[in-house]
């Protein structure tokens, strides 16, 4: 269930009721917003309790939330979300950019790709060090030796980080060098993971799993919430369908969808979601225009050499010339690039 404060409520009316949950027994988080606060109460529901609370005069009601993702819902954050990242937002007017290769593959490439994304006016660079893959025999990727490649992009050319951890015991490695920690498809339920990263203090990209319902998406998310990280970030990467001339279904009317249910902010991979590079131009575009607040885009220096997903990849003048389109379909979204 959900508190809803009376507007004149002061932080030590707040403090006297969340005491009041705990000794009860509940789980409390707090959503402050700029008129009233609210407190997502976290328990087996129980009516008497919700008839002692509002019956307090710092309490305006008292809500039963019927959708199984409490602090994911709007219900509880009625506002979006903003997640500020030093000079950039994710989940406000501007539309976020995060590019480069699927994997890090050596120092030269890696520095190539970041200052050839940073030019073209993405915000955050994208690589990853760790390279979950279906078959053992691929490439795995650089692992600690990438993050290290990884934290020397971010020192000399600016660019946040945004990169994949896979496991709870690799967290604060990863947290090391990386602004945005990157949960991937695979990895969605890995429930394990998702607690331990409940318990830092960095922003979450959680990706759509595989085959994964916008219910399963959100209570997933709903894992790290519940660790007290609200800085979550969900990625709609595609999803297994039978469709066989395209790696995965983009499923764009997640976007909008998620935006009714969720105050998280929705980015969207068209690299992954499609397979085809010729393809993400368009699917970008159509993110945009669907409302996304961000974009996750593959960007090779020479997609022909790449280790991992050369087909999905823009080379340098292909990406340029994306951005440059992108202008104009973020200026009629009400998004700034």
């Amino acid at each position: 269930m959900i508190v809803v404060m009376n507007p004149d409520a002061s932080k030590d009316d707040v403090s006297r009721i969340t005491d009041k949950l705990k000794r009860m027994g509940y789980g409390v988080h707090l959503s402050i917003g700029e008129r009233r606060t609210i407190i997502g109460v976290i328990g087996q529901r129980r009516e008497e309790a919700a008839q002692a609370l509002e019956a307090m005069s710092q309490v305006e009601r008292v809500v039963f939330i019927t959708r199984p993702f409490k602090l994911a819902g709007r219900e509880f954050h009625p506002d979006d979300t903003v997640i500020n990242l030093g000079h950039t937002t994710i989940g406000g007017s501007e539309l976020i950019v995060m590019a480069g290769p699927c994997a890090v593959e050596g120092e030269a490439q890696l520095m190539e790709a970041a200052n050839t994304v940073k030019e073209a006016g993405a915000q955050v660079f994208r690589a990853g060090a760790f390279k979950p893959r279906t078959s053992p025999y691929s490439f795995q990727g650089l692992e600690i030796k990438g993050l290290e490649y990884l934290d020397r992009v971010r020192s000399e050319t600016g660019l946040l980080i945004v990169t994949e951890v896979m496991d709870q015991f690799t967290v604060s490695e990863v947290a090391a060098c990386a602004d945005i920690l990157q949960v991937g498809a695979r990895n969605m339920q890995n429930y394990f993971l998702l607690r331990e990263l409940g318990r830092i203090r960095k922003p979450v990209l959680l990706k759509r799993g595989l085959s994964a319902t916008v219910e399963e998406w959100l209570m997933a998310a709903e894992y790290i919430l519940n660790g007290g990280n609200y800085e979550v970030i969900l990625c709609e990467r595609g999803i297994r369908t039978f469709e066989p001339y395209t790696r995965n279904t983009l499923d764009l009317s997640a976007v909008p969808l998620v935006k009714q249910l969720s105050h998280l902010p929705v980015i969207v991979d068209p690299s992954h979601g499609t397979g085809h590079s010729s393809l993400v131009p368009a699917m970008s575009k159509a993110a945009v225009a669907a409302g996304a607040d961000g974009l996750m885009i593959e960007v090779h220096p020479n997609p022909e050499e790449a280790l991992s997903d050369g087909p999905q990849s823009l080379n340098p003048a292909q990406f340029k010339t994306l951005i440059r389109d992108l202008k104009g379909v973020a200026l009629n979204a009400g998004r700034l690039l």
